[in-house]
């Protein structure tokens, strides 16, 4: 059966309010949490970018949620032998309840550290490598490696948890959504698409969760709804490669202005209708994910939570 979790989205607030959103969650029905992993958010008027791992020690002792980035990536601003700390730290200050996500991650939030961007056949390599490097720390033995993209010198984890924590890698297009398949112990991805489950499936994650996100904004009205997406996550409605390669808020500024709203909103379900909202969840479920994420875009979270309550989550289960 179909689980059904919150995103918290750490471009828009900040960590005592994603901390106060996780408990209104939690109450409300939600199953589990997601948190984004940024540096920077996608623009300006989106306005936070609190570091995750320390809002998931807060959300931790906050909530008895399962808790998931969405998604971290472990190749440039942050090495893989400190995600791997971070991670198992995580997994284990929860008793188990962390779950990585991984992927190949954006120049928004990686150019930080190192100007140059690798390109996308690149990045997966690095990714393949970072995630076996961080599994052979899990094991809690002294290692050293000498990979192509990372050199590890006698380094041992030792606090970690009773098992180590799941790694769920993200996937667009067919060549990231084998690799998830491949060496992936879940996949992740923001469409849903029965196609990709199946891709998944077939390259070697049968038989584990595929997991999906998107997100909503409740409204009193339909039309305010949509303004508000149309403010926040122009950036939705960005096609193409532009997301992975741009450096600044105010490069995704300059190009969603080119973005109209109908392309923002795209698949949000807007308003205060609870069919359309339950109807885009449905989705997802019917294209065969096992868990499914969504969040809130712009400040009505708490009558967020009250709709979702008593309108909406009754209607997927």
């Amino acid at each position: 059966m179909t689980t059904f979790g919150y995103l918290l989205s750490a471009e828009e607030h900040g960590p005592q309010e994603l901390v106060r959103q996780a408990k209104a969650a939690e109450r409300a029905g939600f199953e589990s949490l997601w948190i984004s992993d940024h540096f920077h958010p996608w623009l300006d008027a989106q306005g936070q970018s609190p570091f995750v791992w320390t809002v998931i020690g807060a959300l931790a002792e906050a909530t008895s949620l399962p808790i998931a980035t969405a998604v971290t990536c472990p190749l440039v601003r942050v090495h893989p032998v400190i995600v791997a700390q971070a991670a198992a730290t995580s997994a284990a200050i929860t008793g188990g309840r962390f779950r990585l996500g991984v992927g190949t991650g954006e120049a928004l939030n990686e150019h930080v550290i190192e100007s140059r961007w690798p390109p996308a056949a690149e990045r997966r390599e690095m990714l393949e490598e970072a995630v076996g490097l961080m599994r052979e720390l899990w094991t809690g033995k002294l290692v050293s490696h000498r990979g192509r993209h990372y050199q590890v010198d006698t380094a041992r984890l030792y606090t970690l948890p009773d098992e180590p924590p799941p790694v769920y890698v993200s996937g667009l297009g067919e060549i990231s959504t084998e690799l998830a398949g491949r060496i992936g112990d879940g996949f992740v991805t923001t469409r849903p698409s029965a196609e990709s489950v199946e891709l998944f499936h077939k390259s070697g994650g049968s038989g584990k969760p595929a997991v999906g996100g998107l997100k909503a904004c409740y409204a009193a009205d339909e039309a305010s709804a949509r303004r508000t997406v149309h403010r926040l996550w122009p950036t939705q409605g960005i096609k193409g490669e532009a997301s992975q390669i741009l450096p600044l808020p105010r490069h995704f500024e300059q190009l969603a202005e080119s973005v109209t709203e109908e392309e923002a909103v795209g698949g949000s379900p807007c308003g205060p209708d609870p069919e359309v909202h339950a109807q885009a969840l449905r989705a997802y479920v019917e294209a065969g994910f096992d868990e499914v994420y969504v969040g809130q875009i712009g400040p009505e979270q708490d009558a967020f939570f009250d709709f979702y309550a008593r309108e909406v989550l009754p209607r997927v289960r």
